[in-house]
């Protein structure tokens, strides 16, 4: 089969190959999926850069968690009626050497998720990390119906899903963009209010947008740099959840106005997520694209021999969507 992989860290250039490598069989409890779209995800990106020093222990990786395609083979304890399903894929790669950068993938059957109908295979390759851990991140602490939520990064790949999960949620939305396309997709997916949060103002704007009200959770992708300006906003036993922190990647925290906001701190990543949460975060997933209710922003599309692009696109940013290799 045709795929890509790295044997050693480095920069994307030199360090990724794209060539022959033999095609899997699955072994038992498995599904073997014909990958037509593997989704690039930041974690992807480190992991090839090296933020996993065991990562190649046992040999080279085939790159990426997300992805989508059809079930061309199931292994044993597997349902044959399977075989010939659309699917999309998340956890490919975690804790498995080979993901979804090839034309051929085994996986657990269960991280094989059936497509509806109508929803194409690059939509499928979007799903795993971006929506599911949105959907943790607005739901971990319960319902949100009638709270003020505020999403960060609301343009990026996780925080355009959280807009759209805790809006349809019955949630109030404030999320942030620092640009007017960026706050174009935050209303898009539903926000009710959008505030840049490069503005020195930053915080008077978000209390004018609630109308003076406290936040009840933010879902935060900045969770060291933003921490300051979240403690003046959040309300007492509001909850923050946070899935990145890049910018200051070791904060501090100031535990005693911490301790006296009783606020919950909720960590979140798709791999650690209890497999409850995951199922709930499916089943959720499911029903929207069948009904249609959420919108995906696709940036860029790179073929599977220019690999090493998306994920330069992925290290550069600057800009709203997600990047796919279309196999």
């Amino acid at each position: 089969m045709r795929a890509a992989w790295f044997e050693r860290f480095g920069a994307a250039r030199d360090s990724l190959r794209v060539g022959e490598r033999e095609t899997p069989a699955p072994a038992p409890g498995e599904v073997r999926v014909r990958v037509t779209v593997s989704g690039v995800n930041p974690s992807d990106v480190k992991k090839r850069a090296g933020s996993f020093p065991d990562l190649l222990a046992d040999g080279y990786v085939i790159p990426h968690s997300d992805g989508a395609g059809r079930i061309d083979a199931v292994g044993e304890g597997v349902d044959p009626e399977r075989t010939g399903e659309r699917v999309w894929l998340y956890q490919a790669q975690f804790e498995r050497r080979f993901g979804t950068a090839a034309e051929y993938v085994c996986v657990p059957a269960c991280r094989a998720v059936p497509l509806p109908d109508g929803v194409d295979d690059v939509t499928g390759a979007c799903l795993g990390i971006p929506a599911m851990t949105a959907h943790r991140c607005v739901y971990a602490d319960g319902p949100v119906e009638g709270r003020v939520i505020l999403v960060t990064g609301g343009a990026g790949r996780v925080g355009g899903y959280a807009i759209q999960w805790a809006k349809q949620g019955g949630a109030t939305v404030v999320a942030t963009a620092s640009d007017p396309e960026g706050s174009e997709d935050c209303r898009r997916a539903g926000a009710d209010h959008v505030v840049n949060h490069r503005s020195e103002a930053f915080t008077d704007e978000v209390r004018a947008a609630t109308a003076g009200a406290k936040l009840d959770r933010m879902i935060d992708v900045e969770f060291g740099a933003n921490l300051p300006r979240t403690l003046d906003l959040i309300q007492t036993g509001g909850v923050i959840a946070t899935y990145a922190s890049t910018r200051v990647p070791e904060p501090r925290l100031p535990f005693f106005r911490m301790m006296y906001l009783d606020l919950t701190l909720h960590f979140v990543i798709v791999y650690a997520m209890p497999e409850t949460a995951k199922t709930a975060a499916i089943n959720d997933i499911t029903v929207a694209l069948k009904e249609n209710r959420l919108v995906h922003r696709i940036a860029h599309r790179v073929p599977l021999a220019d690999i090493a692009r998306a994920h330069e696109l992925v290290e550069q940013g600057g800009f709203h969507g997600q990047v796919v290799v279309e196999i």
